[in-house]
């Protein structure tokens, strides 16, 4: 039987895409000029991208980096560029730049928030990287107290006998869980770990201090600042706030009616409260409510509060996570014979987690940038800084290149943040379709 002429026997060789489908073509067809809307607003971003250069760049490379006050480096300029050029005058910030990252700590000692820092990434990677070994986890543990002694200095013997009290908490939990339960237990650790602190700690520190003398020398927190404090502030309260926010979460969708109306009140109460005004309380109400003489550090003070500001932001972004699992997951923990602690810690944390990593790299975020804010109740971050030295007379009049220094070394720190999210997202991704 004869074939038809409109019936093919053979395949067809295949044909690469159309050059306009497919490499950068083919994306900015998609995603820059798909419609005329498109169309449109891409040229107009690019026409304000170039305007925005073209007087940015000339500004940011006629500068002068030699100049020792604002005079000789508007004489600079001109005498390189010519009379009226307007360019900036980095000199500020090669004079003014340890001042900005250290605060007023002492130049001599400087190697000290170095080591600090160095040990920090240390501590973390172990969290951040699960590749790593965890034997690890026991620097992480340890690092808090090493850091404060680093930083502060004094004995060593304090921040020993400070770590001492989770010790003496965790044999008291241990101790009573067996005998009375888990709840008593609990509660029995925390006030004995409490009381050891208040009363036991102290006198530790002092007597092993005079039997041992090991320290640095002290260095008091009014000469923190700069990205140092900020810092010091924001690694503190993201890496305290996760934990009680997640504790948060759970107690909020607890059927314990004390302990759901205690955190209901606490999340609700936290954030219709502006964070500054916790800093102010922090930093003038709270001697109040203290005993005579006591000498409640401000740094401390500051740090507790914007731990729980952000704990509390944190609690409503985790309960969104929860909500969003499916309930046959809850059922599947049950299923299993799981009690409530292993299903939440084996099964619903991680999903709802996961699910949440966004809302709490977006927490984290604000949480590091809201540091500035203590700038208003006298502590000395990068922004505050930026007033001191402009007060200088050698440096007054001098605003953008220290406020587009202070917003680059910002950046990069969040935009780090951000980019570990997106490859923590791409790790835990299980739907592959």
């Amino acid at each position: 039987m004869a074939h038809s002429a409109f019936v093919r026997d053979g395949l067809i060789a295949p044909k690469p895409p159309p050059m306009t489908e497919v490499g950068a073509i083919g994306w900015m067809r998609a995603n820059l000029f798909s419609g005329w809307l498109n169309s449109i607003l891409t040229l107009a971003s690019v026409a304000g991208t170039v305007f925005v250069f073209y007087e940015l760049l000339p500004w940011m490379f006629q500068s002068s980096w030699t100049a020792n006050s604002v005079a000789e480096c508007r004489a600079a300029i001109a005498g390189a560029h010519g009379d009226g050029v307007n360019g900036a005058c980095w000199a500020v910030i090669r004079e003014r730049y340890l001042q900005l990252l250290y605060g007023f700590y002492p130049a001599n000692m400087y190697w000290r928030p170095n080591l600090t820092f160095v040990l920090m990434l240390v501590a973390l990677s172990p969290i951040l990287f699960p590749n790593l070994p965890r034997k690890m986890l026991w620097f992480s543990a340890v690092y808090p107290f090493l850091g404060y002694f680093l930083l502060w200095g004094g004995t060593i013997w304090l921040p020993i006998s400070i770590l001492l009290g989770f010790v003496v908490g965790y044999f008291l939990i241990a101790l009573n869980s067996a005998r009375m339960g888990l709840l008593f237990g609990v509660i029995s650790g925390a006030a004995g770990t409490v009381i050891y602190w208040i009363y036991i700690a102290s006198w530790f520190a002092q007597v092993a201090h005079d039997l041992i003398p090991i320290g640095l020398t002290e260095v008091e927190s009014a000469r923190f600042g700069g990205f140092m404090l900020s810092t010091i502030i924001g690694v503190t309260g993201i890496s305290c706030s996760l934990p009680i926010g997640i504790m948060l979460a759970l107690g909020r969708k607890s059927d314990l009616l004390i302990v759901k109306s205690i955190c209901v009140g606490f999340i609700e109460f936290i954030r219709g409260v502006p964070l500054i005004t916790l800093l102010f309380v922090a930093s003038t109400l709270l001697n109040i409510f203290l005993p005579p003489g006591t000498n409640f550090d401000l740094i401390l003070r500051v740090v507790i509060m914007v731990t729980l500001f952000a704990s509390a932001y944190l609690a409503e972004v985790v309960r969104g996570g929860l909500a969003a699992l499916p309930t046959g997951q809850f059922e599947a923990a049950d299923s299993l014979g799981l009690d409530y602690w292993k299903s939440m810690r084996l099964i619903v944390l991680p999903q709802a987690l996961k699910i949440s990593i966004p809302g709490i790299v977006s927490t984290f975020i604000g949480l590091y940038k809201d540091t500035t804010l203590v700038s208003i109740i006298g502590l000395l971050d990068p922004v505050g800084l930026t007033t001191s030295i402009r007060a200088d007379s050698a440096w007054n009049g001098i605003v953008w290149e220290l406020y587009a220094f202070v917003a680059a070394v910002f950046f990069v720190f969040c935009f780090s943040m951000s980019r570990y999210s997106m490859h923590l997202e791409r790790r835990l991704q299980t739907d592959h379709n």
